[in-house]
């Protein structure tokens, strides 16, 4: 029976997904339905967390619009998911970014990792 829901969950898995880790600023491409339209919208922030493994796996990320922190969390492998862009790396040194929450303003960047 697992050996069963193995083979269903690895082929609902993209072929290839993005690498990407926490604190790291990204750029996600949604694909937005409004009635019988399609069309990609960017959504750009910090990466809050990556939980979840397989096809069950998910991850967050954060932006401030008009001063108002929006969160919002995609399943990596969804097909609603057009792409995921890495705009830079961050450096942190935790495997969620949940103190981001309380902070405004320059105290709520993360630092560019240079290789």
């Amino acid at each position: 029976m697992n050996d069963i829901i193995k083979n269903i969950e690895a082929a609902q898995c993209k072929a290839e997904v993005p690498d990407f880790r926490v604190g790291d600023t990204v750029r996600v491409h949604a694909k937005v339905k409004e009635g019988n339209r399609e069309r990609i919208q960017i959504f750009e922030g910090t990466v809050l967390k990556k939980q979840g493994g397989s096809n069950r796996a998910t991850f967050t990320v954060r932006k401030t619009s008009n001063g108002t922190g929006v969160e919002r969390t995609w399943p990596l492998h969804s097909p609603n998911v057009a792409k995921v862009e890495v705009v830079r790396h961050g450096k942190v040194r935790r495997a969620k970014l949940n103190y981001l929450r309380d902070r405004v303003g320059k105290s709520a960047k993360v630092k560019e990792l240079v290789k």
